[in-house]
C-alpha cells in the first residue's frame, strides 16, 4: 500500500482528494493535516465522508512516515512549507497550488495529454490550473501540429467551487445564484501555463490569446469556448484531436455537442470541435475539482507510483 499525508486538508480540493484516496485499491491515507481542525473528524469538515473514514485532522506530520505528499494548502503556501520542512528522499510529491507550475525546484509539470511520460519518470509534480487544463486540452492538438497562427479567443465560465472553500463577496449563494460575471479578463493567472505549454508544442509560438473567465452560478465545472483560424476542415481537425487523443486516458473527443454535466463528479475532459467560417470552435468540458485538480492530481500519483493511470478515478457523471 502506498501511505499517503495531505498537507492543508480543510478545502475543496483536498475533500475531494480524501474522497478518492479512501476508496483507491493501493492507498493508505496515513494523516489529513489542518491545525485549525485538529482532532476534529474528517466527516466534520467534508460531511460526504461520513461513513467512508473515521480518520481525524492532525496537527503533527512525520514526512518520513509516507510515500506520496499532496500539498492542497493555498497558492503561495508551498514554498514556505518546505522552507520549513526538509524532504526526505524518497518522498514523492504532487501539489496543487500554482508555486512551482513553471517547472523550478525540480518539478514537473502535471498534465498526462501533454507529457506523460515525463510524469511517469518525476519524483515532484506541479498540478495545473483548472482552467489552464481545461484549455490547453482544447488546443494541445492544434499546437502540436503547428497550426496556432492567429489569435486565441476563449470565453470559460467556472463554478463557484473555483473560488475555495471560503466565502467571498463574489462567490457567496445569495450573489452568486441566478448571476453571472466576468473577472480577471485578459489577465487571469492561468495563461502564464498556458503560453508556455502551448509554446513547448509550437516553438516560436506568439499568438495572443485573449480569456475572458466567467463565473457561473453554479457549484462546479468549466465550460470552455474557444476559436481561432485554422485551415483545416472540420473532418482534418476532427481526426487530428481523434489521433492526438487517441492513447489518452480521460480526454475524449465527441462527435456531438458536450454538456457540463456529462463530466461533473468524473476525471473526464471532453472536447469537441467544429468549423465556421475559417475558424475552429472548440468546446472542452471538465470538472474543475476533479481533473481540474483532484482527480488529476491522484491520476499524477498513479503514474508517478507505476500504478495504471486510471486507478481509483473510475467515476460515473452525475448527470440528473
Amino acid at each position: 500500500m502506498i501511505k499517503i499525508g495531505i498537507i492543508g486538508g480543510a478545502g475543496y480540493t483536498a475533500g475531494e482528494l480524501i474522497r478518492l484516496l479512501v476508496h483507491h485499491p493501493e492507498a493508505e491515507l496515513v494523516f489529513v493535516h489542518s491545525e485549525s481542525n485538529a482532532g476534529n473528524y474528517l466527516y466534520d469538515v467534508h460531511w460526504g465522508l461520513l461513513g467512508d473514514t473515521s480518520l481525524t485532522f492532525s496537527d503533527s506530520y512525520d514526512l518520513n512516515t509516507i510515500d506520496v505528499l499532496f500539498l492542497c494548502s493555498a497558492h503561495g503556501k508551498s514554498g514556505e512549507f518546505w522552507a520549513n520542512n526538509p524532504r526526505p528522499a524518497h518522498l514523492k510529491v504532487v501539489d496543487l497550488a500554482q508555486d512551482f507550475r513553471d517547472e523550478s525546484a525540480g518539478y514537473v509539470y502535471g498534465l498526462p495529454e501533454m507529457q506523460r511520460e515525463k510524469i511517469s519518470q518525476a519524483q515532484l509534480i506541479a498540478n495545473p490550473g483548472c482552467f489552464a487544463t481545461c484549455i490547453q486540452l482544447g488546443l494541445l492538438p492544434l499546437a502540436a501540429a503547428g497550426l496556432l497562427k492567429s489569435d486565441i479567443d476563449i470565453t470559460a465560465i467556472t463554478g463557484s467551487t473555483g473560488a475555495g472553500v471560503k466565502p467571498s463577496a463574489t462567490s457567496h449563494f445569495s450573489w452568486r445564484n441566478n448571476n453571472i460575471s466576468t473577472y480577471k479578463v485578459f489577465t487571469h493567472q492561468h495563461l502564464i501555463e498556458i503560453r508556455r505549454d502551448l509554446g513547448l508544442l509550437q516553438p516560436g509560438f506568439d499568438a495572443q490569446i485573449h480569456f475572458v473567465p466567467v463565473r457561473g452560478d453554479f457549484a462546479r465545472g468549466i465550460f470552455a469556448s474557444i476559436y481561432t483560424d485554422c485551415p483545416l476542415s472540420e473532418e482534418e481537425a476532427v481526426a487530428l484531436y481523434k489521433d492526438y487523443y487517441k492513447d489518452a486516458a480521460f480526454t475524449f473527443v465527441s462527435d456531438k455537442g458536450v454538456d457540463l454535466k456529462q463530466v461533473v463528479n468524473t476525471n473526464k475532459c471532453l472536447v469537441h470541435v467544429e468549423k465556421h467560417e475559417g475558424k475552429l470552435v472548440i468546446s472542452s468540458v471538465v470538472d474543475n475539482l476533479l481533473k481540474g485538480a483532484s482527480g488529476q492530481a491522484l491520476q499524477n500519483m498513479n503514474l508517478i507510483c507505476g500504478l495504471p493511470e486510471t486507478m481509483g478515478l473510475g467515476l460515473k457523471a452525475s448527470a440528473f
